[in-house]
């Protein structure tokens, strides 16, 4: 049993720590479950996690174990990751050995969680160490309990639905606002899966603007075949942006250089940037000429603490349920799944999804095992 970790200072560098789940069982206190986790989804948004982990607390949701007695762990990080855990031992009245949960947990082998709130399909951590942290990535689905769960769709749900939720309340955001009265949508890194996502949603809305796709000579044949977009260029031909046109950006990428050579050539035609993502983590230096009085940073769960409010638990999660679904379905005509075996062959691939070495057209599957 073990724990991935990476160098906060250095996040390329990462290392497994061993733990042991007979002590985590026999810590348990009451009302508290372990859960052994089965299965993880791996992407550029965890590596998006590890760029903003001080800044936006995910180095708080599961502290690092140490690798021997007393030692220092304040340099090492823990990423967060979307995927299924099934419980193996339980303190708590409302939840039994065996049930199955879906949500936000450490690439480790176990993890103890307090549920607080139980409903029939959901619960709450109710860790101390995170009650501060964001409730969307606090709240876990128990999925034996859903009508119509069917864990063969598991692969596909732990890895697009997070991304698509976020590309769900973006479309949702730049709609309410509309457009920021831009004529075309210009999206960074248009091949991640947060921005097919996006794509997907402004296809289907008739009111929405021309969209712009700006990716890599690499991705590009993968981008252009795709058909949601209006034009496809590289990083190398951001000059062809027609600066005339009044543009809102969509930013998955996080490269200064490029949103500082887009900021300056749109000028005043530059009517909102979105910062989104960090694809390109190592670009993550402010750019000459970037407009930050018109530049915000989107944050998904805030988004949805305010549709929450605005239409309540059940009008959001009907809306938003349809839309991934949808997604989902058009996704998988080109998607193709990867397994990777345990924390160790997570820890090979680690270093190709920092550099932006996987395909775009590729998800991988982190599958845990006993003897990891």
């Amino acid at each position: 049993m073990a724990q991935f970790q990476i160098d906060k200072g250095r996040f390329i560098s990462s290392r497994i720590v061993s733990t042991d789940p007979a002590a985590e069982a026999e810590s348990l206190q009451d009302g508290d479950i372990l859960v052994a986790i089965d299965r993880f989804a791996f992407t550029a948004n965890n590596v998006t996690y590890a760029v903003a982990g001080d800044q936006l607390g995910y180095w708080t949701f599961f502290p690092p174990v140490p690798s021997q007695s007393n030692e220092d762990v304040s340099g090492w990080g823990v990423i967060p990751v979307w995927g299924f855990a099934d419980v193996i031992a339980s303190k708590s009245e409302d939840i039994d050995v065996g049930e199955r949960l879906f949500g936000y947990f450490p690439p480790a082998n176990t993890l103890r969680i307090t549920p607080v709130r139980v409903a029939a399909t959901r619960l709450i951590d109710g860790a101390p160490h995170r009650s501060e942290l964001p409730p969307a990535y606090n709240s876990y689905s128990r999925v034996s309990n859903e009508t119509g769960y069917d864990s063969a769709l598991d692969n596909q749900r732990m890895l697009l639905w997070p991304l698509h939720i976020t590309s769900y309340c973006l479309w949702d955001m730049l709609q309410e606002q509309g457009w920021f009265g831009a004529k075309q949508v210009v999206i960074l890194s248009a091949s991640s899966k947060t921005s097919t996502g996006l794509a997907y949603a402004l296809e289907a809305d008739e009111s929405a603007p021309d969209v712009i796709a700006i990716t890599s000579q690499r991705n590009l044949h993968f981008v252009e075949g795709l058909g949601l977009y209006s034009k496809c260029l590289t990083y190398d031909e951001l000059a062809h942006v027609d600066a005339s046109v009044p543009t809102v950006i969509v930013d998955m990428s996080g490269s200064g250089q490029a949103l500082g050579q887009l900021h300056t050539q749109l000028a005043d035609n530059m009517k909102q940037c979105i910062n989104v993502g960090l694809t390109h983590w190592d670009e993550v230096v402010p750019g000459k000429g970037i407009i930050k009085s018109r530049s915000q940073f989107f944050f998904a769960p805030s988004h949805i603490q305010k549709r929450i409010k605005d239409w309540g638990a059940d009008g959001f999660a009907e809306r938003l349920a349809g839309f991934l679904r949808n997604t989902a379905e058009k996704s998988s005509q080109w998607l193709k799944l990867s397994t990777v075996a345990g924390l160790s062959g997570l820890a090979d691939v680690y270093p190709k999804v920092c550099e932006g070495m996987i395909a775009p057209d590729e998800g991988l599957i982190v599958v845990l095992e006993d003897d990891t």
